[in-house]
């Protein structure tokens, strides 16, 4: 299903963040923890009751000094060009300003639907002003605080209410993998040079979604469908430039696909940006293959592949478990290595283990390497099951989780996968109290 996507607007410092931060929650948090992802906090997912949606925070839009910042302007009607709702954020304390009137007309402009949140409106200020706003001319206005946590249930009650009818896909049975990574590192290429292989034949039914350009295919008798990316409807250029937007582009992508083949550019090596996107697929718990695209123009191949697969490692420390990939899009050396990558990493992220084989690898290890113990007490394994697909999923019951050091979940994590073929997915373990649910 796609997420809808939300973006929050208005000028510098009247607390987007702390809203951005106050609707995530806390998994943007867990995420950044993992060793190796780093990321400007721009983009989150948003879950509230049953759903689940996109966040973007864009730049303030500024006109001190009649300096107006271009490209922060582009970026927010970029942001805004991409939601599904706007949600624009004033200040209560200050009340109306220029800079509010350029975003406004920027709004109406663009027919979406506009959400005025009103934060600080704990302030005694507030009372003064809180009538000036509605000069805005907007439908919709939701008083709150980002700082004292009040409003932030009207305000997402307000953004999902008419959620519903967001379009289900429904492609049961067919892989759906994405070219993700960041501009200019061949993703288009990558997509003709496969879809020109041999064993390829491209369906006459591609067509295009409001986010991506999706193309069904068949090789070797299965059904397939490829999620590019960069070949995108109008101002395509404009996003491929701005990394943010190629990113959201990205995120969206990922949410549709089984698998993500995260595209690497052999002569640049890696940036910081490869790892927000790759941060972003193992957030969504999707199977990945990393491909190393134009390799056609590195001499001395194979110093150099063992050099570039260390460096993948020490950059991707947060999903060792993914394979690499050598290939030229250009002169198609190699991209016959891709196709059956993506098909085992599939099968790998749909592998069911049986319960009894997986207590014995559990119970094993945990014999031949007993938790520490913590104020005298030690955490006791009981039982372990499989409860989830895409990505495998394990419960795993214990006499007391909060004894779980997170360097014995990664022991167990490496022991599971020594004893079962999960090469390509991410794996989820939850440690839970006997009887817990």
């Amino acid at each position: 299903m796609r997420k809808p996507v939300v973006a929050l607007v208005g000028r510098p410092n009247v607390g987007k963040s702390t809203i951005f931060n106050r609707l995530v929650g806390s998994r943007m948090s867990v995420i950044e923890d993992t060793p190796g992802v780093t990321r400007d906090r721009i983009y989150g997912t948003a879950n509230y009751r049953d759903y689940s949606f996109h966040l973007i925070d864009t730049g303030g839009i500024d006109i001190a000094e009649n300096k107006f910042n271009d490209e922060i302007k582009g970026q927010a009607e970029l942001a805004i060009d991409e939601a599904d709702v706007v949600v624009f954020v004033v200040d209560g304390k200050e009340g109306l300003t220029a800079n509010d009137f350029v975003v406004k007309d920027i709004l109406m402009k663009s027919g979406k639907d506009v959400i005025v949140a009103i934060n600080k409106a704990d302030t005694k200020e507030f009372k003064e002003h809180q009538y000036d706003f509605y000069e805005l001319g907007f439908e919709q206005y939701v008083p709150l605080s980002g700082e004292q946590k009040f409003g932030i249930e009207d305000l997402l009650d307000e953004i999902t209410k008419d959620f519903k009818e967001m379009p289900e896909e429904d492609d049961e049975g067919v892989i759906k993998f994405s070219i993700i990574g960041r501009p200019n590192v061949g993703k288009s290429s990558m997509v003709n040079a496969l879809l020109n292989e041999e064993r390829v034949i491209v369906s006459d039914v591609a067509g295009t979604t409001r986010d991506a350009v999706d193309t069904p295919f068949t090789y070797h008798g299965e059904e397939f469908v490829v999620i590019d990316t960069a070949g995108m409807r109008k101002r395509g250029k404009i996003y491929e430039n701005v990394e943010k937007y190629s990113l959201l582009r990205s995120l969206k992508a990922i949410d549709r696909s089984d698998v993500c083949v995260i595209v690497l550019n052999a002569e640049e090596g890696i940036i910081e940006h490869d790892k927000h996107i790759a941060g972003y697929a193992l957030e969504a718990g999707k199977a990945v293959v990393i491909a190393v695209n134009k390799w056609d123009v590195i001499e001395d191949k194979d110093k150099m592949m063992k050099e570039f697969t260390k460096d993948i490692r020490n950059n991707f420390q947060f999903m060792p478990y993914a394979p690499i990939v050598y290939l030229s899009a250009l002169t198609k050396k190699r991209m016959h290595t891709l196709m059956p990558m993506i098909i085992k990493v599939y099968e790998n992220a749909c592998r069911e283990i049986k319960t009894s084989l997986l207590n014995d690898v559990i119970m094993d290890a945990y014999s031949l390497n007993l938790p520490p113990t913590y104020k005298n007490r030690r955490m006791k394994i009981y039982f372990s099951s499989q409860v989830g697909i895409k990505p495998p999923t394990f419960n795993i019951q214990v006499n007391s989780k909060g004894l779980l050091h997170f360097s014995y979940e990664r022991y167990l994590e490496n022991k599971i996968r020594e004893s079962f073929d999960f090469e390509g997915t991410p794996i989820v373990m939850h440690f839970k109290n006997k009887g817990e649910q």
